[in-house]
């Protein structure tokens, strides 16, 4: 039996795959959970349709990405931290300091998306990769200075 599946199916295919499995598995398992409706003309018809609209979805995404990306190439965030002397700080510099700053700064941006591979141990300018999109990565400038 051909069915389209609503949602990843381990073992079966990922959401929107048309996909051939026993008719028991289907009427049993895949239409009872909501995982799978049957493949006939009009569920097909449907389904593209949805998958058109998604498509496009994903592209404005990806455009309103690619404008906050240029946005955030002309930001500063400052980070005040202590440090002693020379320049190295107590501590370090992390994603979720960053992240914090950047609610003050009214730019809501979650700190996982923040790619730091180690921690900020010194003062100065850093640049740090953020991710907005799977396709578009922006830079955000980020300055840590001492606390006074």
């Amino acid at each position: 039996m051909k069915v389209i599946l609503q949602k990843d199916v381990k073992g079966q295919g990922k959401k929107g795959q048309l996909v051939e499995v026993s008719e028991g598995y289907a009427r049993n398992f895949l239409f009872p959970k909501g995982l799978a409706v049957e493949a006939t003309g009009g569920n097909i018809k449907n389904f593209e349709n949805q998958k058109k609209s998604m498509e496009k979805r994903q592209e404005e995404e990806k455009e309103e990405a690619k404008k906050f990306a240029k946005e955030l190439e002309d930001i500063t965030i400052t980070i005040p931290v202590k440090a002693g002397e020379g320049g190295r700080l107590f501590g370090a510099v992390s994603t979720k300091q960053i992240a914090d700053a950047l609610k003050q700064a009214k730019l809501n941006i979650d700190k996982r998306k923040l790619v730091l591979d180690e921690p900020i141990k010194t003062l100065g300018y850093t640049k740090i990769p953020v991710k907005l999109h799977h396709d578009v990565m922006g830079t955000l400038n980020v300055h840590v200075v001492e606390e006074k």
